[in-house]
């Protein structure tokens, strides 16, 4: 199976449906409740919810999943049925698979219901029709490039003394975006040094994101968030809730952890962890949904 546990949970959506096809004798026989093994348009609709509730028992690779949601529909047509599935779930990963194996499993019930009755039925055009949720949803690209710096706050570090592990992680994860990082450095848990940067990067440089990594913690020169209140001018507490949910989900320590997250002008400013791990469980957390932000910024609605 894939690894989804690194995914947000958001909800999804997914809407299947297929047909069987059969002589319009044996449509009118369905209509009327004149098949020998009962109300077909109900037992499929029953057989459809229950195999999408139990998807991942026979899917190898399928994950289980909560469903929230479950609606099967069976119409007659002039010579065919048509099944409809649709599925809701909030969770990390799509319930495509659960919608289509509610259709089939409507048609396959159905079709046993009528085989009796009607040797010419076939089904067919089994299909997703469509499907909501999930990163894709929301990967923006943003209309301009996007100017990022990376700030690490170690006295070690920046000593020489301890190698810089979450800098590195922090760049590649947004240059994998399409983030351009162009400014880097390592300065020491102080406050003067962290908000000369970051001032400097906001106001002189015009950079649109910055991310300082390290001192967020509860240790006595743990000074970053401090520093970022005294350069921001309007916080935006949801990052720094985003971040805290998203970790306390992997570690309970993460509810230690103090990051801000906030706007200086036209740059939004956030805290990571210092942890190389931290900083990229954060960072995933964040994203897509993070560039969102500058399509707003820019006067775009939500």
């Amino acid at each position: 199976m894939i690894d989804v546990s690194p995914k947000n949970i958001t909800l999804r959506y997914a809407r299947a449906q297929g047909r069987l096809y059969a002589s319009p004798e044996t449509i009118q026989r369905v209509k009327n409740g004149q098949v020998p093994k009962g109300d077909v348009l109900q037992v499929a609709r029953a057989a459809g919810i229950s195999a999408a509730k139990r998807t991942a028992e026979w899917l190898v690779f399928c994950h289980p999943i909560p469903l929230d949601w479950v609606e099967v529909s069976v119409e007659p047509e002039a010579e065919s049925l048509l099944v409809q599935a649709e599925v809701k779930a909030i969770w990390r990963t799509g319930v495509e698979m659960e919608a289509l194996t509610a259709a089939s499993a409507a048609l396959l019930n159905a079709y046993d219901m009528l085989k009796p009755i009607d040797q010419q039925l076939r089904i067919g055009e089994i299909e997703l029709v469509e499907k909501r949720g999930g990163k894709s949803d929301f990967a923006q690209r943003p209309d301009r490039p996007i100017r990022a710096g990376v700030l690490v706050v170690s006295t070690s570090t920046a000593q020489g003394t301890r190698t810089d592990r979450s800098g590195p992680v922090v760049r590649q994860f947004l240059e994998d975006r399409g983030v351009q990082v162009v400014q880097q450095a390592v300065v020491p848990d102080q406050t003067e040094a962290i908000v000369q940067h970051l001032e400097d990067w906001a106001d002189r440089q015009k950079l649109d994101l910055i991310f300082t990594s390290g001192g967020t913690g509860l240790g006595p020169y743990d000074l970053t968030p401090e520093a970022t209140r005294q350069v921001i001018d309007r916080e935006v507490p949801g990052i720094a809730e985003a971040i805290r949910r998203y970790g306390k989900e992997r570690t309970p320590y993460a509810m230690l952890s103090r990051e801000v997250a906030g706007l200086r002008g036209q740059c939004l400013i956030i805290n990571l962890p210092g942890s190389s791990k931290g900083a990229l469980e954060s960072l995933q957390a964040l994203f897509p949904g993070l560039l969102h932000a500058f399509h707003v910024m820019a006067g775009g609605g939500h």
